[in-house]
């Protein structure tokens, strides 16, 4: 590591939050920490044309387990279970009569659950939104679709939410090797004040950007493949 840009870094780096696109049904509580139990909150942003949302549905993936729903006052909570007992989905849904006149509210919904030990990858969990307008006329939406799923023209599946998956980290530095390619860094280290990799260095920090161009002997770094060892300050 190359210590005057590290020692610039401090006086300039910021943290950088994740950046949640605007979908109706997405992971409100950034990355979660891989082989970790802990709270995962999916933000319902939006209604369907118009109607509140009135029922969501949330497909566990294979590898999560210690599955526990949070009551909310959205609705009631209930759970799938497979053959064998463990939990496949996650629903929660209004009374009725509680269904708002329009398409005006927030909501967060909340899983405990243990995710997987797979840092630096990302588990998807298909959501199924229900709207349900004034006069009782009810409408879905489906937030499946993988990144590597075919855009198919005239679809009407829309991405499915998408946790991205950590390693436990400390304030200061860290060490991680990494099990796979990475070719967007902004993904995983968008908050990191800066990760280097022997003499190259990456920060989502303009500024940062700036110090690495203008320090001598130190490259940008870029992307990264499987087994690389870096050093990550947060």
């Amino acid at each position: 590591m190359k210590r005057p840009l590290t020692a610039a870094c401090l006086g300039l780096c910021v943290s950088f939050a994740p950046v949640l696109a605007d979908a109706h049904v997405s992971i409100a509580s950034g990355p979660a920490v891989a082989n970790v139990t802990q709270e995962v909150t999916f933000g319902v942003g939006h209604g369907c044309a118009g109607a509140d949302t009135y029922r969501v549905r949330i497909t566990i993936p294979a590898g999560v387990t210690s599955v526990r729903p949070l009551r909310s006052d959205f609705g009631k909570v209930s759970v799938e279970k497979d053959t064998a007992g463990i939990i496949t989905a996650v629903s929660w849904q209004k009374p009725e009569a509680e269904a708002l006149d329009g398409d005006i509210a927030y909501y967060k919904l909340i899983v405990r659950m243990k995710v997987p030990s797979q840092p630096f990858t990302s588990l998807f969990f298909p959501a199924l939104q229900t709207c349900r307008a004034a006069d009782g006329t009810e409408s879905t939406v489906d937030w499946r679709m993988l990144p590597t799923d075919p855009v198919v023209d005239g679809g009407t599946d829309e991405p499915a939410p998408e946790l991205r998956l950590m390693p436990a980290r400390k304030a200061g530095w860290n060490k991680y090797t990494v099990p796979g390619a990475i070719s967007d860094l902004s993904v995983p280290f968008g908050d990191a004040l800066i990760v280097w990799k022997g003499a190259a260095a990456y920060s989502a920090n303009p500024a940062t950007v700036e110090l690495i161009a203008a320090t001598s002997g130190v490259t940008p770094l870029t992307s990264l493949a499987a087994n690389d060892e870096i050093w990550v300050k947060y």
